[in-house]
Protein backbone atom coordinates (compact mmCIF):
# COMPACT_ATOMS: atom_id res chain seq x y z
CA UNK A 1 0.00 0.00 0.00
CA UNK A 2 1.56 3.32 -1.02
CA UNK A 3 1.81 6.06 1.56
CA UNK A 4 2.46 9.71 0.99
CA UNK A 5 4.97 11.78 2.96
CA UNK A 6 2.09 13.34 4.91
CA UNK A 7 1.20 9.90 6.33
CA UNK A 8 -2.05 9.59 4.39
CA UNK A 9 -2.74 6.43 2.45
CA UNK A 10 -2.94 6.89 -1.32
CA UNK A 11 -5.91 5.06 -2.82
CA UNK A 12 -5.74 6.32 -6.43
CA UNK A 13 -2.62 7.62 -8.15
CA UNK A 14 -2.89 9.13 -11.64
CA UNK A 15 0.37 9.59 -13.57
CA UNK A 16 0.65 11.40 -16.89
CA UNK A 17 -2.89 10.45 -17.92
CA UNK A 18 -3.84 11.22 -21.53
CA UNK A 19 -7.05 10.65 -23.44
CA UNK A 20 -7.11 11.72 -27.08
CA UNK A 21 -10.14 11.20 -29.33
CA UNK A 22 -9.18 10.78 -33.00
CA UNK A 23 -10.55 13.16 -35.66
CA UNK A 24 -11.17 11.22 -38.87
CA UNK A 25 -11.96 12.22 -42.46
CA UNK A 26 -13.24 10.24 -45.40
CA UNK A 27 -16.34 8.14 -46.07
CA UNK A 28 -15.05 4.78 -47.29
CA UNK A 29 -11.46 4.92 -46.06
CA UNK A 30 -11.29 6.89 -42.85
CA UNK A 31 -7.96 8.40 -41.95
CA UNK A 32 -6.95 10.14 -38.78
CA UNK A 33 -6.23 13.83 -39.36
CA UNK A 34 -5.84 14.96 -35.77
CA UNK A 35 -6.95 14.39 -32.20
CA UNK A 36 -9.03 16.11 -29.54
CA UNK A 37 -6.76 16.28 -26.50
CA UNK A 38 -9.53 15.92 -23.92
CA UNK A 39 -7.11 14.95 -21.11
CA UNK A 40 -3.49 15.91 -21.69
CA UNK A 41 -0.85 14.74 -19.22
CA UNK A 42 -2.71 14.89 -15.91
CA UNK A 43 -1.17 13.69 -12.62
CA UNK A 44 -2.61 13.70 -9.08
CA UNK A 45 -3.32 11.44 -6.09
CA UNK A 46 -6.50 10.78 -4.14
CA UNK A 47 -6.07 9.80 -0.49
CA UNK A 48 -8.26 7.19 1.15
CA UNK A 49 -11.34 8.73 2.79
CA UNK A 50 -10.98 12.19 1.23
CA UNK A 51 -13.02 14.12 -1.32
CA UNK A 52 -10.96 15.59 -4.14
CA UNK A 53 -12.90 18.27 -6.02
CA UNK A 54 -12.23 18.67 -9.76
CA UNK A 55 -13.44 21.99 -11.17
CA UNK A 56 -13.26 23.85 -14.46
CA UNK A 57 -15.54 25.20 -17.17
CA UNK A 58 -17.60 23.00 -19.48
CA UNK A 59 -15.56 21.03 -21.98
CA UNK A 60 -12.26 21.21 -20.11
CA UNK A 61 -12.01 17.42 -19.70
CA UNK A 62 -13.31 16.84 -16.16
CA UNK A 63 -15.80 14.08 -16.98
CA UNK A 64 -13.38 12.44 -19.41
CA UNK A 65 -10.77 12.35 -16.62
CA UNK A 66 -13.23 10.59 -14.30
CA UNK A 67 -14.27 8.06 -16.94
CA UNK A 68 -10.68 7.36 -17.98
CA UNK A 69 -9.66 6.73 -14.36
CA UNK A 70 -12.42 4.09 -14.12
CA UNK A 71 -11.36 2.70 -17.53
CA UNK A 72 -14.76 3.42 -19.08
CA UNK A 73 -12.52 5.12 -21.63
CA UNK A 74 -9.18 3.40 -22.16
CA UNK A 75 -6.33 5.93 -21.74
CA UNK A 76 -4.20 7.01 -24.70
CA UNK A 77 -1.23 7.23 -22.36
CA UNK A 78 -0.25 7.30 -18.70
CA UNK A 79 -1.10 5.10 -15.73
CA UNK A 80 -3.86 4.86 -13.12
CA UNK A 81 -2.89 3.01 -9.95
CA UNK A 82 -5.63 1.80 -7.62
CA UNK A 83 -3.95 0.49 -4.46
CA UNK A 84 -0.76 -0.08 -6.50
CA UNK A 85 -2.59 -2.05 -9.24
CA UNK A 86 -2.20 -0.37 -12.65
CA UNK A 87 -5.72 -0.31 -14.11
CA UNK A 88 -4.42 0.81 -17.52
CA UNK A 89 -2.82 -2.62 -18.04
CA UNK A 90 -5.80 -4.71 -16.83
CA UNK A 91 -8.29 -6.37 -19.15
CA UNK A 92 -11.19 -8.81 -18.94
CA UNK A 93 -11.77 -10.65 -15.63
CA UNK A 94 -9.11 -8.89 -13.50
CA UNK A 95 -10.44 -5.44 -14.56
CA UNK A 96 -14.03 -6.51 -13.89
CA UNK A 97 -13.10 -7.67 -10.40
CA UNK A 98 -11.45 -4.29 -9.71
CA UNK A 99 -14.58 -2.51 -11.03
CA UNK A 100 -16.52 -3.76 -8.01
CA UNK A 101 -14.46 -1.39 -5.90
CA UNK A 102 -14.90 1.67 -8.15
CA UNK A 103 -18.26 3.13 -9.14
CA UNK A 104 -19.68 6.22 -10.79
CA UNK A 105 -22.63 8.52 -10.11
CA UNK A 106 -23.60 10.04 -13.45
CA UNK A 107 -24.52 13.64 -14.19
CA UNK A 108 -28.00 13.22 -15.65
CA UNK A 109 -30.42 11.24 -13.48
CA UNK A 110 -32.88 11.21 -16.39
CA UNK A 111 -30.51 9.57 -18.88
CA UNK A 112 -28.50 7.25 -16.62
CA UNK A 113 -31.42 5.03 -15.50
CA UNK A 114 -32.93 2.53 -17.94
CA UNK A 115 -36.62 3.54 -18.34
CA UNK A 116 -37.66 -0.07 -19.06
CA UNK A 117 -36.25 -1.46 -15.81
CA UNK A 118 -37.80 -1.25 -12.36
CA UNK A 119 -35.86 0.45 -9.59
CA UNK A 120 -35.31 -2.96 -7.99
CA UNK A 121 -33.69 -4.29 -11.17
CA UNK A 122 -31.59 -1.14 -11.70
CA UNK A 123 -30.09 -1.26 -8.20
CA UNK A 124 -29.92 -5.07 -8.14
CA UNK A 125 -28.21 -5.48 -11.52
CA UNK A 126 -24.62 -4.95 -10.21
CA UNK A 127 -25.30 -7.60 -7.52
CA UNK A 128 -26.31 -10.08 -10.20
CA UNK A 129 -23.56 -9.21 -12.70
CA UNK A 130 -20.87 -9.76 -10.06
CA UNK A 131 -22.61 -12.79 -8.53
CA UNK A 132 -22.93 -11.15 -5.10
CA UNK A 133 -26.59 -11.88 -4.37
CA UNK A 134 -29.62 -13.44 -6.08
CA UNK A 135 -33.27 -14.09 -5.23
CA UNK A 136 -34.38 -13.12 -1.75
CA UNK A 137 -30.94 -11.90 -0.63
CA UNK A 138 -30.80 -9.56 -3.63
CA UNK A 139 -34.29 -8.18 -2.94
CA UNK A 140 -33.44 -7.53 0.71
CA UNK A 141 -30.17 -5.82 -0.21
CA UNK A 142 -31.98 -3.56 -2.72
CA UNK A 143 -34.54 -2.55 -0.07
CA UNK A 144 -31.71 -1.87 2.38
CA UNK A 145 -29.98 0.37 -0.20
CA UNK A 146 -33.18 2.29 -0.93
CA UNK A 147 -33.65 2.97 2.79
CA UNK A 148 -30.00 4.02 3.03
CA UNK A 149 -30.45 6.79 0.45
CA UNK A 150 -33.71 8.02 1.99
CA UNK A 151 -36.26 6.34 -0.29
CA UNK A 152 -39.16 4.04 0.56
CA UNK A 153 -37.89 0.42 0.42
CA UNK A 154 -41.23 -0.66 -1.09
CA UNK A 155 -40.60 1.37 -4.26
CA UNK A 156 -38.70 -1.57 -5.80
CA UNK A 157 -41.36 -2.28 -8.45
CA UNK A 158 -41.68 1.31 -9.65
CA UNK A 159 -40.10 2.69 -12.82
CA UNK A 160 -37.75 5.72 -13.10
CA UNK A 161 -40.42 7.96 -14.70
CA UNK A 162 -42.41 7.76 -11.45
CA UNK A 163 -39.67 9.63 -9.55
CA UNK A 164 -38.50 13.26 -9.41
CA UNK A 165 -34.96 14.28 -10.44
CA UNK A 166 -33.67 14.29 -6.88
CA UNK A 167 -35.17 10.87 -6.19
CA UNK A 168 -33.67 9.49 -9.39
CA UNK A 169 -30.25 10.72 -8.38
CA UNK A 170 -30.71 8.93 -5.04
CA UNK A 171 -31.46 5.75 -7.02
CA UNK A 172 -28.19 6.36 -8.92
CA UNK A 173 -26.36 6.71 -5.58
CA UNK A 174 -27.95 3.46 -4.32
CA UNK A 175 -26.81 1.65 -7.49
CA UNK A 176 -23.25 2.98 -7.01
CA UNK A 177 -23.24 1.72 -3.40
CA UNK A 178 -24.61 -1.75 -4.20
CA UNK A 179 -21.19 -3.44 -4.38
CA UNK A 180 -19.75 -1.57 -1.37
CA UNK A 181 -17.04 0.27 -3.36
CA UNK A 182 -14.04 2.13 -1.94
CA UNK A 183 -13.90 4.85 -4.60
CA UNK A 184 -16.75 6.74 -6.31
CA UNK A 185 -16.45 9.23 -9.15
CA UNK A 186 -19.28 11.75 -8.73
CA UNK A 187 -19.65 13.28 -12.20
CA UNK A 188 -21.48 16.56 -11.59
CA UNK A 189 -24.14 14.66 -9.59
CA UNK A 190 -26.10 17.81 -8.70
CA UNK A 191 -25.86 20.04 -11.79
CA UNK A 192 -29.13 18.74 -13.29
CA UNK A 193 -31.09 19.21 -10.04
CA UNK A 194 -33.01 22.13 -8.53
CA UNK A 195 -30.97 24.24 -6.12
CA UNK A 196 -33.20 23.23 -3.19
CA UNK A 197 -32.50 19.53 -3.91
CA UNK A 198 -28.76 19.96 -4.51
CA UNK A 199 -27.95 20.43 -0.83
CA UNK A 200 -29.93 17.31 0.10
CA UNK A 201 -27.97 15.13 -2.34
CA UNK A 202 -24.62 16.61 -1.21
CA UNK A 203 -25.54 16.02 2.45
CA UNK A 204 -26.48 12.44 1.58
CA UNK A 205 -23.08 11.90 -0.10
CA UNK A 206 -21.30 13.30 2.96
CA UNK A 207 -23.30 11.09 5.36
CA UNK A 208 -22.52 7.99 3.28
CA UNK A 209 -18.84 8.93 3.17
CA UNK A 210 -18.70 9.18 6.96
CA UNK A 211 -20.62 5.92 7.39
CA UNK A 212 -18.67 3.76 4.95
CA UNK A 213 -15.30 5.54 4.70
CA UNK A 214 -15.82 6.29 1.00
CA UNK A 215 -13.35 8.18 -1.19
CA UNK A 216 -14.78 10.61 -3.77
CA UNK A 217 -13.59 12.35 -6.89
CA UNK A 218 -16.22 15.10 -7.01
CA UNK A 219 -16.49 16.72 -10.45
CA UNK A 220 -18.36 20.03 -10.61
CA UNK A 221 -18.32 23.58 -11.91
CA UNK A 222 -20.11 25.11 -8.91
CA UNK A 223 -17.17 26.45 -6.90
CA UNK A 224 -19.13 27.17 -3.72
CA UNK A 225 -20.45 23.58 -3.60
CA UNK A 226 -16.95 22.20 -4.20
CA UNK A 227 -15.65 24.31 -1.33
CA UNK A 228 -18.33 22.84 0.92
CA UNK A 229 -17.74 19.16 0.12
CA UNK A 230 -14.05 18.85 -0.85
CA UNK A 231 -10.88 18.37 1.21
CA UNK A 232 -8.62 19.34 -1.69
CA UNK A 233 -9.46 20.96 -5.02
CA UNK A 234 -7.91 20.53 -8.49
CA UNK A 235 -8.58 23.21 -11.12
CA UNK A 236 -8.64 22.06 -14.74
CA UNK A 237 -8.30 24.09 -17.94
CA UNK A 238 -8.27 22.70 -21.48
CA UNK A 239 -7.25 19.14 -20.58
CA UNK A 240 -4.63 20.03 -17.96
CA UNK A 241 -4.68 20.55 -14.20
CA UNK A 242 -3.34 24.05 -13.52
CA UNK A 243 -3.62 24.14 -9.71
CA UNK A 244 -4.17 21.64 -6.90
CA UNK A 245 -4.19 22.28 -3.17
CA UNK A 246 -6.16 22.21 0.08
CA UNK A 247 -9.59 23.88 -0.30
CA UNK A 248 -8.91 26.65 2.26
CA UNK A 249 -5.55 27.47 0.65
CA UNK A 250 -7.10 27.53 -2.84
CA UNK A 251 -9.95 29.88 -1.93
CA UNK A 252 -7.85 32.21 0.21
CA UNK A 253 -4.54 32.19 -1.71
CA UNK A 254 -5.12 31.14 -5.34
CA UNK A 255 -1.89 31.28 -7.38
CA UNK A 256 -2.76 30.46 -10.98
CA UNK A 257 -4.32 33.36 -12.95
CA UNK A 258 -7.14 31.08 -14.16
CA UNK A 259 -8.05 30.10 -10.59
CA UNK A 260 -7.99 33.78 -9.57
CA UNK A 261 -10.38 34.60 -12.44
CA UNK A 262 -12.70 31.69 -11.58
CA UNK A 263 -12.91 32.65 -7.91
CA UNK A 264 -13.56 36.30 -8.75
CA UNK A 265 -16.84 35.16 -10.33
CA UNK A 266 -18.15 33.38 -7.21
CA UNK A 267 -20.89 35.48 -5.56
CA UNK A 268 -20.22 36.74 -2.02
CA UNK A 269 -23.24 37.13 0.29
CA UNK A 270 -21.80 40.38 1.74
CA UNK A 271 -22.73 43.25 -0.69
CA UNK A 272 -20.02 45.60 0.66
CA UNK A 273 -17.23 43.03 0.27
CA UNK A 274 -18.65 42.06 -3.13
CA UNK A 275 -18.57 45.65 -4.40
CA UNK A 276 -14.96 46.15 -3.25
CA UNK A 277 -13.36 43.13 -4.85
CA UNK A 278 -11.89 43.07 -8.35
CA UNK A 279 -13.88 41.10 -10.91
CA UNK A 280 -11.70 39.53 -13.62
CA UNK A 281 -13.44 38.96 -16.96
CA UNK A 282 -11.45 36.72 -19.28
CA UNK A 283 -11.17 37.91 -22.87
CA UNK A 284 -11.71 35.63 -25.86
CA UNK A 285 -12.88 32.03 -26.06
CA UNK A 286 -11.42 28.78 -24.79
CA UNK A 287 -9.15 27.36 -27.54
CA UNK A 288 -10.13 24.08 -29.17
CA UNK A 289 -8.72 20.95 -27.49
CA UNK A 290 -8.06 19.72 -31.06
CA UNK A 291 -5.67 22.64 -31.56
CA UNK A 292 -4.34 23.91 -28.21
CA UNK A 293 -2.03 26.95 -28.29
CA UNK A 294 1.77 26.49 -28.08
CA UNK A 295 3.26 26.98 -24.62
CA UNK A 296 0.78 27.39 -21.76
CA UNK A 297 -2.81 26.47 -22.66
CA UNK A 298 -4.07 29.54 -20.80
CA UNK A 299 -1.67 32.01 -22.48
CA UNK A 300 -4.22 33.23 -25.06
CA UNK A 301 -6.57 34.51 -22.32
CA UNK A 302 -4.14 35.37 -19.52
CA UNK A 303 -3.74 39.05 -18.65
CA UNK A 304 -0.33 38.35 -17.04
CA UNK A 305 1.22 36.36 -19.90
CA UNK A 306 4.87 37.06 -20.81
CA UNK A 307 6.97 35.76 -23.74
CA UNK A 308 7.88 32.40 -22.17
CA UNK A 309 4.17 31.62 -21.64
CA UNK A 310 3.63 31.48 -25.42
CA UNK A 311 6.66 29.23 -25.99
CA UNK A 312 6.98 26.72 -23.12
CA UNK A 313 4.41 24.62 -21.33
CA UNK A 314 4.88 25.35 -17.58
CA UNK A 315 5.68 22.33 -15.37
CA UNK A 316 3.14 21.27 -12.73
CA UNK A 317 5.23 21.66 -9.56
CA UNK A 318 4.86 21.82 -5.79
CA UNK A 319 5.30 25.49 -4.79
CA UNK A 320 5.27 24.60 -1.08
CA UNK A 321 3.15 22.65 1.39
CA UNK A 322 1.52 20.40 -1.19
CA UNK A 323 0.27 23.38 -3.23
CA UNK A 324 0.77 22.47 -6.90
CA UNK A 325 0.63 24.99 -9.71
CA UNK A 326 1.52 25.11 -13.43
CA UNK A 327 2.49 28.73 -14.13
CA UNK A 328 5.78 30.37 -15.19
CA UNK A 329 4.97 33.38 -13.00
CA UNK A 330 4.52 31.36 -9.79
CA UNK A 331 7.65 30.15 -8.05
Amino acid sequence: MSEHSNGKEVLVRVEGLKKYFPITRGVVIQREVGAVKAVDDVSFTVYRGETLGLVGESGCGKSTTGRTILQLYRPTGGNVFFEDVNLATLKGGPLRRMRRRMQMIFQDPYASLNPRMTVGNIIGEPLEVHGVATGKARRERVQELLALVGLNPYFVNRYPHEFSGGQRQRIGVARALALQPDFIVCDEPISALDVSIQAQVVNLLEDLQNKFGLTYLFIAHDLSMVRHISDRVAVMYLGKIVELTDRVELYERPQHPYTVALLSAVPIPDPIADSQRQRIILEGDVPSPANPPPGCNFSTRCWKAIDICFEQDPPFIDIGGGHYCACHLVK
